[in-house]
């Protein structure tokens, strides 16, 4: 029981580290594969229930959303490597 105790904090703790300033992840990606990730469950919801004959009745704009949300994020992160440069480089 204290070693599943342990797991737990520990799974915890690197949740909360991942909202310090300081973090080797990048929060952009986290939410844009958030967002690609509803997008494909409402594809397969979609399919599945296209297959049944029951039509998926749901907005078109939130599913737009989603879309923006996810290039938004991709985007935002792609452009900061392209611009941003190397950090550690020296500049000659």
């Amino acid at each position: 029981m204290k070693r599943l105790q342990t797991y737990i904090k520990g799974k915890l703790m690197a949740f909360r580290d991942m909202f310090k300033d300081e973090n080797d992840i990048n929060e952009k990606n986290v939410v844009g594969f958030a967002s690609f990730a509803v997008m494909v469950i409402f594809a397969i919801a979609d399919i599945v229930t296209g297959w049944v004959g029951d039509p998926l009745t749901i907005n078109e704009f939130i599913y737009n959303s989603f879309l923006w949300i996810t290039l938004g994020s991709f985007g935002i992160a792609e452009a900061g490597k392209a611009f941003g440069g190397d950090k550690g480089a020296s500049e000659e």
